[in-house]
């Protein structure tokens, strides 16, 4: 005779769960983080004193995962592995299906779990690497002990796969680049509240951070080869630490794409005119803009947010001019096309440099030295194109998915 009543009330804490879960997975910036513990099964990594990378990697991601399932509400976890195996036949094999599991999940950051180890055991220290390229950092590599595992870099000595992979390197800067680049200060600064020592962030030319189209990065936990630092990384309380270091980090970038968002929020009122004018003076437009990318270019300074353009115009001015046009032409929806090129001055959509997409192409702008961006697909659904993605990169390998909004690319 109870049940009714009782049934009414299990619904209605249900259904409170459920909102209040929501409501915390809006106030997220990310909603699929995507973990990948280092190496695994016949692919054992740095090894020292029998121990293995593998084995602190896993400890390490296992405790992040959970953190972020706990402190972070709504949002989506997702391991390369959770268990003791490789991905693939090879190591590059390995270092891709870690990728296409990323890709897959559509994840909004990746963050990949490795140890180091130098032939000097006196360095120690934790840094977190980002895709790009620095002779000094390959430099680096060639002293590292860890050359077993050379087929985690990318071989620039092909001159055809060096090209390709310059270009999208530079491409990065209008992509990816800045968001990977804040999400490996985040980690480092947690790293150095807990008073580890710093190596910075550093760029490396890994194979699995350029097969994963998201922001990502490679975190070095710390250097098997020292002494006192692997006592640490075996300790359940220095495991706990790094984790909590990698998580927290993780909660700080989720803060910084709030506040990059807010602020495209607040563009559509300036955005709005420059599309309109795309038909007649788009060039006048955008010559504006490089004046802006001239401080986002800044790839060494600090992960804050960028300050726009909009942030120099009234808020009188915005509101005023046309209230009603706001909602209705001021925010095209969001969605997802596959960019092929970037170039600093207008190119013909019926160029021959698009080979097969050749006036299937759509020009798309944004700021930048090469603030014209070249791009083919219109996708609501961001897994769609990524599936497209693998077609294209047959004959764009340095292709890579954009979100945009009406004329211009979103981030």
């Amino acid at each position: 005779m109870r049940t009714g009543p009782l049934l009414s009330f299990v619904l209605a804490v249900m259904t409170l769960l459920t909102n209040v879960a929501v409501a915390e997975n809006i106030a997220h910036g990310v909603s699929v983080v995507v973990l990948d513990a280092g190496h695994g099964g016949k692919f054992p990594g740095a090894h020292y004193s029998g121990v293995y990378e593998k084995d602190l990697t896993l400890k390490v991601v296992l405790k992040v995962g959970k953190l972020i399932e706990e402190g972070m509400p709504g949002v989506k976890v997702v391991y390369t592995r959770k268990t003791d195996k490789a991905l693939g036949a090879t190591l590059a094999e390995d270092l891709q299906a870690r990728a296409d599991i990323a890709n897959k999940a559509g994840g909004d950051l990746f963050v990949s779990v490795h140890v180091n180890a130098a032939k000097t055991k006196d360095a120690r220290g934790v840094e977190t690497l980002i895709m790009g390229e620095s002779p000094k950092e390959q430099r680096y590599n060639e002293n590292a002990l860890y050359e077993s595992n050379r087929e985690d870099l990318i071989d620039m000595s092909d001159e055809r796969t060096a090209a390709i992979v310059r270009a999208y390197i530079q491409n990065l800067q209008f992509t990816y680049g800045e968001y990977s680049e804040a999400l490996a200060r985040c980690i480092q600064d947690n790293y150095i509240r807990s008073g580890r020592r710093s190596r910075g962030v550093k760029p490396q030319l890994l194979r699995v951070l350029y097969a994963t189209d998201m922001p990502g990065v490679l975190t070095e936990i710390g250097f098997m080869t020292n002494a006192q630092e692997m006592a640490y990384m075996k300790s359940e309380k220095g495991l706990n630490e790094i984790a909590r270091n990698i998580y927290q980090g993780i909660r700080d970038y989720s803060d910084y794409v709030l506040k990059i968002r807010g602020t495209e929020e607040a563009r559509p009122a300036t955005a709005a005119p420059d599309r309109s004018d795309k038909a007649a003076p788009a060039a006048q437009t955008e010559k504006a803009s490089p004046v802006k990318d001239a401080d986002t270019g800044k790839k060494t300074a600090a992960p804050k947010p960028e300050q726009n353009p909009s942030d120099t115009v009234p808020e009188a001015a915005k509101t005023t001019d046309r209230p009603a046009a706001k909602t209705s032409t001021a925010q095209p929806s969001l969605h997802y096309a596959i960019q092929l090129m970037a170039s600093a001055k207008p190119v013909s959509l019926r160029s021959s440099q698009f080979g097969a997409y050749r006036g299937k192409v759509k020009q798309y702008v944004a700021g930048g030295r090469f603030p014209y961006k070249y791009c083919v697909g219109e996708y609501a659904d961001q897994k769609e194109a990524q599936k497209q993605l693998r077609e294209v990169r047959k004959h764009f390998p340095e292709a890579f998915v954009v979100s945009c909004r009406g004329g211009r690319i979103a981030k």
